[in-house]
C-alpha cells in the first residue's frame, strides 16, 4: 500500500496550473504555495509528460501499466517456482524404485 500523499491532489493540480499558465519559476510558485519546489518541479514534469509535450518520462498510465505488469510478472515467476518445485517432487516419486507388499 502506498504512503499517504503530502500535498492533496487538488493543491498539485492548481500549483501546476499556475506554473503551466503564468510561466512563473517553478520556485516562486513553490514558496507562495508553501510547496517544496523540487516537488512541484516534479509535478510539472509529469503533467508535461501525460500532455504528451516530453518524452523523457512515462505518462502516467503507462507508469500504472509498467506497475501493473511488474506485480503479474512477479506473480507468475512465484507460480513457476512452485510448479518446478512440484514437478521435481513428483519426479522424485516416479523414479523411487516400487517394492510390492508382502503377503
Amino acid at each position: 500500500m502506498p504512503a499517504p500523499r503530502k500535498y492533496p491532489d487538488e493543491l498539485r493540480e492548481r500549483a501546476v496550473r499556475e506554473v503551466r499558465s503564468t510561466g512563473r519559476p517553478v520556485a516562486h510558485v513553490a514558496r507562495d504555495l508553501g510547496i517544496h519546489k523540487e516537488a512541484l518541479r516534479n509535478w510539472v514534469r509529469q503533467a508535461e509528460a501525460d500532455a504528451g509535450e516530453r518524452d523523457d518520462r512515462l505518462t502516467s498510465s503507462e507508469q500504472e501499466e509498467l506497475k501493473q505488469l511488474r506485480r503479474e510478472n512477479a506473480e507468475l515467476r512465484r507460480a513457476n517456482e512452485i510448479l518446478k518445485a512440484a514437478s521435481a517432487f513428483f519426479a522424485a516419486e516416479l523414479d523411487r524404485p516400487r517394492t510390492r507388499p508382502t503377503r
